[in-house]
């Protein structure tokens, strides 16, 4: 189980994910937004009881700017720390990873048109997840052609959407044999 954590606090939501693979499937068996406003240790203290309740979990949370405190405060759980990043290539240092946004953008894209994600309509969030996806737009400066990933509309927010395509991300990507996760093919999911 891969527990992903967008962290925001005062303007942007803290998102959590929860996903379970089964082979080559990979199921949205959670989401939770924290309230605004939460404190930082206060979302640890939420973060580490999810963790544990899961079998074999692991943990993904976004480093990005204010995600480096939280980070270290659940480094006991050995989090894959991702920054999210504006270029051009992934880079891998243990568990501290730098992933441009339109990778994990475009990852979640081809699984979700591949049908390899499903999304339990009974979670209570899943309509704001769908209606975060919906709204969820590649934008293309046409003097720089750089491209940026975001909410089309003002106060759409897309915290959910990066909890999923992170989680999904660490689950589907390859990279180097030594930072390899490997996933028990028979387990049972802890009531959250």
């Amino acid at each position: 189980m891969i527990l992903s954590v967008d962290l925001g606090q005062s303007n942007d939501y803290t998102a959590i994910s929860v996903i379970k693979q089964e082979r080559e499937i990979l199921q949205v068996v959670h989401l939770e937004r924290f309230p605004l406003g939460m404190s930082y240790p206060a979302q640890a203290e939420r973060i580490t009881q999810l963790f544990q309740k899961l079998t074999s979990p692991l943990l993904v949370i976004d480093r990005t700017g204010v995600g480096r405190a939280v980070t270290d405060l659940l480094n006991a759980l050995n989090p894959v720390a991702i920054s999210i990043t504006g270029g051009n290539d992934a880079t891998y240092d243990g568990l501290n990873w730098n992933v441009p946004k339109r990778d994990l953008i475009h990852n979640l894209v081809v699984l979700f048109q591949g049908g390899k994600i499903k999304i339990a309509r009974s979670l209570p969030p899943s309509d704001t997840l769908i209606k975060e996806l919906l709204n969820f737009k590649l934008k293309v400066n046409i003097a720089t052609g750089h491209d940026s990933y975001e909410a089309l509309r003002e106060g759409i927010h897309d915290d959910l959407v990066l909890s999923v395509a992170m989680g999904v991300y660490v689950a589907t990507i390859e990279f180097p044999q030594e930072y390899m996760i490997y996933y028990e093919e028979d387990y049972e999911i802890s009531p959250i």
